[in-house]
């Protein structure tokens, strides 16, 4: 399966009933995304450390994101957490995402099988 097809897949199970309901909500609360995934076999850690960070102006520009940290674990587990501002805009970004060019290597990256996507109101933060 296509790794932009795997992620469009998992982004439609994941969305949540709330993004349809008009005006104030759970939709335009902050959330945590949470991403788990490991990269296919043979992609460099480098190279997608590379492809991480050409992502990063266009998720800037939305304005959405409060922040963002990429981690791997020793099993070879990576994380990829985004802090946004509401959900309606992480899912606007993603559907913007898709079709930029700067996403195609990031996205393709990822082992299809392995990834796990999650959207987590934040309702606490310690600052």
């Amino acid at each position: 399966m296509n790794p932009l097809t795997a992620l469009a897949a998992v982004a439609i199970l994941l969305a949540p009933a709330e993004l349809s309901a008009s005006g104030a909500g759970p939709a335009d609360q902050p959330v945590m995304e949470i991403v788990t995934f490991r990269l296919r076999d043979g992609v460099d850690t480098g190279t997608y450390l590379d492809a991480a960070r050409a992502t990063e102006a266009f998720l800037r520009e939305t304005g959405a994101v409060t922040r963002r940290a990429l981690t791997r674990d020793a099993d070879g587990t990576w994380t990829d957490i985004i802090e946004w501002t509401s959900l309606r805009a992480a899912k606007a970004a993603e559907a913007e995402a898709m079709g930029r060019p700067e996403f195609a290597a990031f996205f393709d990256a990822f082992d299809p099988e392995s990834l796990q996507m999650r959207h987590a109101p934040i309702l606490w933060r310690m600052e």
